[in-house]
C-alpha cells in the first residue's frame, strides 16, 4: 500500500510520485486523449459541451488541454501556468465561459482531471500527500501565506489524510541524494518556470541509513519565464506599439507599458483578454500615432496567440543553449516574426536577471557561513540549468567534476515522495 504521495505542481509541468517504500519511488502514470505521459503540462482548457447541459463545461489538462485549444480556436478558454498567480492578492479568480473560478479551484480541478488521466494507477490509498514549495513564490509581491491557504484549500478537497510542503529544492536534494557514494554537503539549484530556488543540506551515512542535516535555503521569484518575458520584450513588444504614441488632449503621450508587461508573460494573456485593461487598450487605436501596431497587438490577444508565442520563444532559447546564434520565427507578426537572435544580445537582455539569480546563491552562503570550497556536489536541475549564462555562475565558482545535473523533470516529485516516507517528516516542512 502506497504511504506518501509526492506532488510537484510546477509553473510549466507537473509531477506525481509514489513511495514504495523507503528507497523506491514510481512516477503516476496519465493516459489522456493526447497519449500517455508521467508528466503533465499545467494548462487547463475548457469547452461548452451542450450534450452535458446548457452550462456544462468540459475539460482537458496538459497536452490534451494544449490540443483542445489548438483545434478549437475562438470557442475554447486556455490556461497555463496557474502556479503563478497562487502567492497573487490581485489574483481574484477569473471568468471561464461566464462561471468565476478562484485559484484553489483551478488547482483543484486540474490535480482531479489528472486523476482521472491516472485511472487505476491513482494512489487513492495514499495517506500521506507531500508538495513541494519554492522558497520564494514568483511575482512583484507575493504572500506565500495566501499561496499556503489556497493551496490547501484545493488539496483538501482531493481527500488525503495529511498534507505537507516541502520546499522543492531539498526534495531534489533528496532525489540526488540517493547516488551519493560518500557524506556530502550538497547544493542544489532547482531552476522552474517561475522561481530559482538554493539550498544546502549535509548528507552522512550512520548505521547503514542515509540523514540529511538541512543548513539553509534562499531564493528568487524568477527563472525561465522571465528569460522568454525579456525575449518578447526585445523581439514583439516593439512592433506591436510598445515605445508609440497617442494623442490626448492635444498632446502626445506614451502607450501605457502595463499592457506589454501583461502580454510579456503568456501565460497571463488569457486573463488579460478579461480585463479593463484590454478595453482600454482597444480605446487607443483610433488615438495611436501608429494604429496599425495597436491593432496587431489586440488581434494576437483576441486569436488567442499565447502559447504559440511561447512555443516560438522556447525554440530560440533552446536553440541559443547549444549555438551562438538563433531564429526567431513568429509567423502571426509577419515580416517582423523572422529574426536572429544571438547568444550574446540574450544574455544581455537577461544580465539583470542573472545578478539577482546570483544575488540569491550569496545569500544562502553567506547566511549559513559556506564557503564554495566546502560545498562536495553542486547538483543543478530543471530546464533553466542548460542556459549556458545560467550554468557559467557555477563553473566560476565550483569545478566541473562537483557540478552535476539529472532528473529535470522529475526529481522534486520523487523526493518528495521520498520524504514522505520518513518518520522525522516534521523535520523538512517548509
Amino acid at each position: 500500500m502506497a504511504q506518501a504521495l509526492g506532488l510537484d505542481f510546477g509553473t510549466t509541468n507537473t509531477v506525481m510520485a509514489v513511495a514504495e517504500d523507503r528507497e523506491h519511488t514510481h512516477s503516476v502514470a496519465y493516459t489522456s486523449p493526447a497519449g500517455t505521459s508521467d508528466s503533465m503540462r499545467t494548462a487547463l482548457s475548457f469547452l461548452k459541451d451542450r450534450q452535458l447541459g446548457a452550462g456544462a463545461l468540459k475539460v482537458e489538462a496538459g497536452q490534451a488541454a494544449i490540443r483542445a485549444f489548438i483545434d478549437n480556436p475562438g470557442e475554447c478558454r486556455f490556461l497555463q501556468s496557474i502556479k503563478t498567480f497562487a502567492a497573487s492578492a490581485l489574483f481574484q479568480g477569473t471568468l471561464v465561459h461566464a462561471r468565476r473560478f478562484q485559484f484553489e479551484d483551478l488547482m483543484e480541478v486540474f490535480l482531479k482531471r489528472l486523476e482521472a488521466y491516472a485511472g487505476d494507477s491513482w494512489p487513492s490509498d495514499a495517506k500521506r500527500l507531500v508538495a513541494g514549495r519554492p522558497v520564494h513564490f514568483a511575482g512583484a509581491n507575493p504572500d506565500p501565506d495566501l499561496a499556503t491557504s489556497r493551496y490547501n484549500e484545493a488539496l483538501t478537497r482531493l481527500g488525503f489524510p495529511e498534507i505537507h510542503y516541502v520546499y522543492e529544492p531539498v526534495a531534489a536534494a533528496f532525489y540526488f541524494a540517493q547516488n551519493l557514494k560518500a557524506d556530502a554537503t550538497v547544493l542544489v539549484a532547482d531552476f522552474g518556470g517561475g522561481t530559482t530556488d538554493f539550498s544546502l543540506i549535509r548528507f552522512e551515512t550512520e548505521g547503514g541509513k542515509l540523514k540529511a542535516t538541512p543548513i539553509g535555503q534562499s531564493g528568487v521569484g524568477l527563472a525561465g519565464d522571465q528569460f522568454d518575458a525579456r525575449i518578447i520584450d526585445q523581439l514583439v513588444a516593439p512592433d506591436i506599439g510598445k515605445g508609440s504614441q497617442f494623442k490626448s488632449f492635444g498632446k502626445l503621450l506614451d502607450v501605457p507599458s502595463n499592457y506589454y508587461l501583461a502580454f510579456s508573460r503568456w501565460n497571463q494573456l488569457s486573463v488579460f483578454k478579461t480585463l479593463k485593461e484590454f478595453s482600454d487598450l482597444k480605446s487607443l487605436v483610433r488615438q495611436a500615432e501608429e494604429p496599425e501596431k495597436l491593432e496587431m497587438f489586440i488581434d494576437l490577444i483576441d486569436h488567442d496567440e499565447g502559447y504559440p508565442l511561447y512555443q516560438a520563444v522556447s525554440a530560440t532559447k533552446m536553440a541559443l543553449s547549444s549555438a551562438e546564434e538563433a531564429e526567431f520565427h513568429f509567423a502571426p507578426l509577419g515580416k517582423a516574426g523572422h529574426k536572429t537572435v544571438t547568444r550574446a544580445m540574450f544574455e544581455g537582455w537577461i544580465a539583470d536577471d542573472l545578478a539577482r539569480m546570483e544575488e540569491a546563491l550569496d545569500q544562502v552562503l553567506v547566511s549559513t557561513n559556506t564557503s564554495a570550497d566546502s560545498i562536495d556536489k553542486v547538483f543543478l536541475t530543471g530546464g533553466t540549468s542548460f542556459v549556458p549564462a545560467v550554468r557559467n555562475i557555477f563553473r566560476r565558482r565550483f569545478s566541473d567534476d562537483r557540478i552535476e545535473t539529472g532528473g529535470e523533470l522529475v526529481s522534486i516529485a520523487h523526493g518528495l515522495a521520498l520524504i514522505g516516507e520518513r518518520d522525522d517528516i516534521e523535520q523538512w516542512v517548509a
